[in-house]
């Protein structure tokens, strides 16, 4: 859409301001970048869905209202950009009027961008992430092809934990205002407004008060071992998070409170789920041009987005965290942001466990300052300590701005800046910056400076302080130089922006300090295996070496079985107890011996994907902490061609293992009632899988399709015994049949592939004789593999009997649903 001179003539020429009390409109100054959905009972009901950028409202209606159903793609049309005002707009637009009808403010929130905007909208795909009271998480803006007058967009959730498969669970309940507390008839009466609750999460116990951050010490190589966890070391500024009764308050590494400074940051963290804590992190921008520190600096000048990546957690609900483990800490932080959208304003950092110089050799391609590696069995002292290490790409260093030497060119404010650190109680002199220094950079220097007669440092050169204007010794610059020379000032320095959250009387130069000794290793099936004897299943005595001798041992097997998929690991670095989480991309610090595949994803973006071509490939996995194997339904030759269908029945708590087991031989049956033919496998949990190999002769969308339809069918014919929906409520005392392992990057368990959970079971290929005699689906052990490889395997004879979803067969399944 060609858009005017004046956002808002468009908008303007429509209205008669007389007549309607829109508000009028004016380009705004908003910098919180606000979201508004207004329920509009117009021509037609719709959802006007309304998103502040560059001071208005870009604006689309959704016709049926949005749906937190990722396959449900909403026909959104684009309209007029609106007034920033008109966000809190409510009341009826009179008949006649332009837009005429009962207007309700159904929701609103804050919104985070995912990529640049202006080319979202130029290219018809703006990525974001929503913040609101019902829209939550991420969202997707993809433009229709076509002519026509106005731009039909389509709005479509993302995946993640809020979504849902009810297409309408979002509108549906929610017939309020979120601030008035009126229906539309209400509104439309002019009835008055009744009390609302607040929004935000209502805490009962006090914030935590602020205490020193940990501080890593600057060393001159990463470290090696499984005893070290390693996260890019992120180029911000240092903040802590406290959550209570007050609210968010943000305080920098000096315990300054910058809580209005960081503006609506604060209110990504209204969605955790506690009463108190304590969070560790750093503030960065949401938006990277240029160097990472400068866009922080711009971005909080303009008041463009920020995001808070969080690290560590100090304390949860009065409970203080400091004295326990660093990877203890880790697991509740992840367990608390486990609900929080991905790419929102409030993001759990990464890290790799072991592998350190890869990890830094990584990091640095690809941009990074460098990289902070922790131990995790430390706890977390408050203080600089080599439990936790930074290492540097390239020299980064804070000092401190004694003077400048004035410049000679028309329009410059100086020539560079002299710069000094402290050093044995006095402050030395550490040479020149004079790049990096944009015309507005420098107005803003020459307006902090305070200027001063004599020198603040003794030792600067004569040639030097000859011409030198002098300054008071308050300000701290971030700067990145090549070394240092001979005579210790910085060569080839370049400035990138003022330190406000670090006091100056507080800047040294740092000196990389020997690393500490690393632990020893041992090899499994030419795999090197670091703390081979690290307990990975307490309760069952085995170890890490012992993990990965099982994946030596069934390996082979597995590569027949699960070659050429694309993989999710879940990964437990400590072991069950400590911190596990999934991994499905290579986010660096992965072995070579798996390879990479890139995929894209249903947002339209790539990402490199993990398969295994052969045994050391799963014993490398296991050498990071992999425990689990999950598999694609289809291989990376033909990723958009099924082979496998699986459907995974899952138990209610109240159900025994026999329930289960005749469920499995209700759907092989009814799969053969079709012309299908099925195996099984225990899962090592509590359920069965009951699946299929294919012929890659249909798509995800039939694939998908059949065994959803087939799921409701059986979940419709024996609903005592039976639910086809994910939903908790509906699974008391039925079988969950998963169906949904049947869609494109979806995953199901790999046959023989171990279960993070006590005892180490091991989820199994058996026949359908054997599943008869089985006690329960998590019977097997890593013992029993060898006797097992001793037999034929009943899931190469399942995968070499390739089944088809002909016609017949759909036919059937139509004619079974019917009656």
């Amino acid at each position: 859409m060609a858009k005017p001179a004046d956002k808002l003539a468009s908008y303007n020429a429509k209205r008669d301001f007389d007549a309607t009390a829109e508000p009028r409109g004016q380009i705004g100054a908003g910098a919180a970048q606000s979201f508004v959905v207004q329920k509009h009972d117009a021509t037609r009901l719709h959802y006007d869905f309304r998103l502040e950028w560059e001071g208005v409202l870009l604006s689309w209606a959704v016709t049926k209202g949005p749906s937190r159903d990722p396959s449900e793609k909403r026909l959104a049309v684009r309209t007029e950009d609106h007034p920033l005002d008109y966000g809190g707009f409510e009341g009826t637009i009179p008949k006649g009027q332009y837009g005429g009808g009962t207007v309700m403010l159904w929701d609103r929130g804050t919104w985070m961008p995912q990529g640049d905007v202006t080319k979202g909208l130029n290219d018809g795909k703006l990525k974001f992430t929503l913040q609101g009271q019902h829209m939550q998480g991420g969202w997707t803006l993809v433009r229709m092809r076509g002519g026509e007058k106005r731009e039909n967009w389509l709005l479509i959730k993302e995946r993640d934990d809020y979504a849902t498969d009810q297409p309408d669970g979002l509108t549906k309940g929610t017939a309020r205002s979120i601030t008035t507390g009126r229906t539309m008839s209400e509104i439309a009466k002019d009835a008055p407004a009744k009390k609302v609750a607040d929004a935000r999460p209502a805490r009962k116990s006090k914030n935590p008060a602020f205490v020193k951050p940990q501080l890593a010490t600057l060393v001159s190589d990463a470290p090696e071992g499984e005893g070290w966890m390693h996260e890019t070391k992120f180029d911000g500024y240092r903040c802590l998070a406290s959550l209570g009764t007050t609210g968010t308050r943000l305080f920098t590494r000096t315990g300054k409170d910058w809580t209005d400074k960081f503006g609506a940051l604060g209110r990504a963290f209204d969605a955790l789920p506690c009463d108190s804590a304590l969070l560790d992190g750093e503030v960065m921008a949401a938006k990277i041009k240029g160097s990472a520190f400068s866009s922080l600096q711009r971005a909080l000048k303009e008041g463009h987005p920020l995001v808070f990546y969080a690290f560590d957690l100090l304390s949860l609900d009065r409970e203080d965290f400091r004295d326990t483990l660093q990877e203890d800490r880790r697991a509740r932080l992840a367990k608390l942001l486990s609900g929080v959208p991905a790419g929102g304003a409030l993001r759990l950092s990464e890290h790799v466990v072991s592998h350190g110089p890869e990890v830094f050799k990584r990091a640095c391609e690809a941009g990074a300052e460098g990289i902070i590696s922790k131990r995790i069995d430390a706890p977390y002292s408050g203080r600089r300590s080599k439990n936790w290490l930074k290492v540097k790409c390239t020299r980064r260093q804070e000092f401190v701005i004694i003077g400048y030497s004035p410049s000679d060119k028309k329009g410059r404010a100086f020539a560079s800046l002299l710069l000094g650190s402290h050093e044995g109680g006095e402050l030395r002199y550490k040479g020149r910056v004079g790049t990096g220094f944009s015309a507005e950079v420098m107005d803003d220097l020459s307006r902090a400076m305070t200027a001063r007669k004599t020198p603040p440092a003794s030792d600067v050169p004569p040639e030097v302080a000859r011409d030198a204007k002098w300054v008071r010794a308050d300000l701290v610059a971030e700067v990145d130089f090549t070394e240092f020379t001979d005579d210790g000032v910085i060569r080839h320095g370049s400035f990138l922006g003022l330190r406000h959250d670090k006091d100056a009387a507080q800047v040294t130069v740092e000196e990389p300090l020997e690393e500490p000794e690393m632990g020893d290793d041992s090899k499994v099936g030419g795999v090197q295996i670091s703390n081979a004897d690290r307990k990975v299943f307490p309760d069952a005595g085995c170890t890490k070496g012992d993990v990965a001798r099982h994946y030596e041992r069934v390996g082979p097997r597995m590569i027949e079985l699960i070659g050429h998929r694309p993989l999710s690991l879940f990964r437990c670095p400590s072991g069950i107890d400590g911190q596990c989480f999934f991994q499905k991309h290579d986010s660096g610090g992965m072995p070579d011996a798996l390879s990479r595949v890139s995929i894209e994803e249903s947002d339209g973006d790539a990402a490199d994907y993990l398969y295994a071509t052969r045994p050391d490939s799963l014993i490398a996995a296991a050498q990071m902490g992999s425990l689990e194997y999950h598999i694609w339904g289809a291989r990376v030759d033909r990723l958009d061609r099924p082979d496998r269908l699986v459907f995974d029945l899952d138990p209610d708590e109240g159900l025994d293992w026999p329930d289960v087991r005749a469920a499995a031989f209700e759907l092989r049956d009814a799969l053969a009632a079709l012309g299908l033919q099925s195996g099984a496998i225990v899962t090592g949990g509590k359920g069965v899988h009951v699946w299929l190999s294919l012929r890659r002769t249909r798509g995800w969308d039939t694939v998908k399709l059949f065994s959803k339809t087939f799921a409701h069918v059986m979940a419709a014919q024996n609903p005592e015994r039976y639910v086809a929906t994910m939903s908790k409520a509906k699974r008391k005392g039925r079988i969950f049949i998963d169906w949904l392992r049947n869609e494109r990057g979806a995953t199901a368990i790999a046959p023989y592939s171990l279960r993070a959970r006590p005892g180490a079971p091991v989820a199994v290929p058996v026949t359908w004789e054997e599943l008869e005699k089985l006690d329960s689906a998590n019977g097997f052990r890593m013992g029993d593999m060898a006797a097992r490889l001793d037999q034929p395997c009943p899931a190469m004879a399942v995968q070499n009997d390739l089944q088809s979803l002909t016609d017949r067969v759909i036919e059937k399944l139509q004619t079974w649903s019917e009656g």
